[in-house]
């Protein structure tokens, strides 16, 4: 199986809304079958003296509230999804419908409908079962304590503060994948390519099948690959960009090696939209877009702003203490390898502040939280970091100064503020 068929395969499993309820069904039709099956009907006279034609309602009753609460949860995760993307972005969509929490419930449910139905087909006066009578019960009354779950789970869960709170477990997990050391100060920060390989010149392998996005690559198959044919393989692309059919796509070095360019397109992954498998920068992505959409004059909503704010201080702080010189792999033999472009510090801060910046200018909130998030880690983060924190907070000194014409409102704007507005000005830690 090559490298892109295992990942289609896992996104698949991790994204897919139906693929859990339809198992889950399957499972409780094959439980409930089971004990038909396998398990001898228990001596309960409550179940074998009760009304055959009163048991077949009430089980026939189950089973239509099982479909029913099936189709309200998939309809009212549907609209939910409909108004938190027009309010807050339309990115969250697919990750809203790769929670957990909306797989489980209607797992639950259909489960649950699955039992019953089976319990009612063999629920006559020559047949019953005690066992998946209560069984199919048991399903029906757990199910309605997962609906009011659910609910709230679709209430609260598209909160802005919890969608952001997700998009930053999701970007921290990305971190991870990505950048998986610490950051060392003694390590020497990469040169780009290295002068020999570019002496040597390389051959351009070209994107051979269809235009989208760049997701994903398989590091040790390609590492492997360049490994058997005795070469260093340069990924042109950085993740996340835009790559059209027979674009560069990898750089081999030196030229003349022979490499199966078919096999090489096989370890790389295109989509329509960004994901953060390996593209931690995308959690960026969408927490600004909160905030931009916060901040246009449509909604101006700046505390919605400042909750992304809170959460990109996180992310960022969390970023800083990473080595993200990490686009270089060696072989067995300590031969570079592999290569490819990854995002530095000055363009993750770039990327997390500056649209903000230039959107809430003229927001007292705003510019004062972005003012605590820069000074927190101008104080907090390695020295190596702080050059870009005291660059942004220059351009945030002359956005005030443009945003604010009256002098009380700019020594207003040029105090930090966790909260915005209304935080303690006594506190002397950040």
């Amino acid at each position: 199986m090559s490298w892109l068929t295992r990942y289609r395969l896992g996104e698949f499993v991790r994204t897919s809304f139906w693929l859990f309820p339809a198992l889950a069904f399957f499972a409780g039709w094959l439980l409930a079958k089971s004990i038909l099956w396998f398990v001898p009907a228990p001596d309960w006279p409550r179940f074998d003296d009760a009304d055959i034609d009163g048991a077949r309602a009430t089980m026939g009753t189950f089973a239509a509230s099982m479909l029913t609460f099936v189709v309200y949860a998939v309809s009212a995760l549907l609209l939910a999804v409909q108004l938190a993307s027009g309010q807050i972005t339309p990115r969250l969509i697919r990750i809203t419908f790769s929670r957990w929490q909306m797989k489980l419930s209607n797992s639950v449910f259909v489960a649950a409908f699955a039992v019953t139905l089976v319990a009612l087909a063999n629920l006559s006066p020559d047949q019953r079962h005690a066992g998946l009578i209560v069984l199919a019960i048991l399903g029906n009354v757990s199910s309605v304590l997962v609906f009011f779950w659910f609910v709230q789970e679709v209430g609260l869960g598209l909160r802005p503060v919890a969608m952001l709170q997700n998009v930053f477990g999701s970007g921290k997990d990305a971190m991870d994948n990505v950048y998986p050391e610490p950051f060392d100060p003694a390590r020497q920060p990469s040169a780009g390519i290295p002068d020999a390989l570019v002496r040597a010149g390389g051959r351009i392998v070209r994107r051979a099948g269809s235009s989208g996005t760049f997701l994903a690559f398989g590091t040790r198959d390609l590492l492997a690959l360049a490994e058997r044919s005795g070469c260093t393989i340069e990924l042109i692309p950085q993740v996340g960009e835009f790559v059209a059919t027979d674009d560069p796509l990898a750089r081999i070095h030196p030229a003349e090696v022979p490499v199966d360019e078919a096999s090489l397109n096989q370890m790389t992954a295109f989509g329509p939209e960004r994901t953060m498998r390996q593209d931690p920068l995308f959690a960026f992505r969408i927490m600004v877009d909160i905030a931009a959409r916060a901040l246009s004059p449509a909604i101006n909503d700046p505390t919605t702003a400042v909750l992304a704010i809170d959460q990109i201080h996180r992310l960022l702080r969390y970023a800083g203490h990473k080595n993200l010189d990490s686009g270089r792999h060696y072989g067995r033999d300590g031969t570079l390898r592999l290569i490819y472009p990854t995002p530095d510090w000055e363009d993750i801060v770039a990327l997390a502040v500056t649209e903000i910046r230039l959107y809430g200018g003229t927001s007292m909130q705003v510019v004062r939280r972005l003012r605590a998030l820069l000074e927190h880690l101008e104080d907090r983060l390695p020295e190596v970091r702080v050059a870009a924190m005291r660059s942004e907070l220059a351009l945030l000194d002359r956005a005030a100064e443009r945003g604010f014409a009256d002098p009380e409102d700019r020594a207003r704007a040029g105090r930090g503020d966790l909260q915005g507005l209304g935080g303690s000005s006594s506190r002397t830690d950040t």
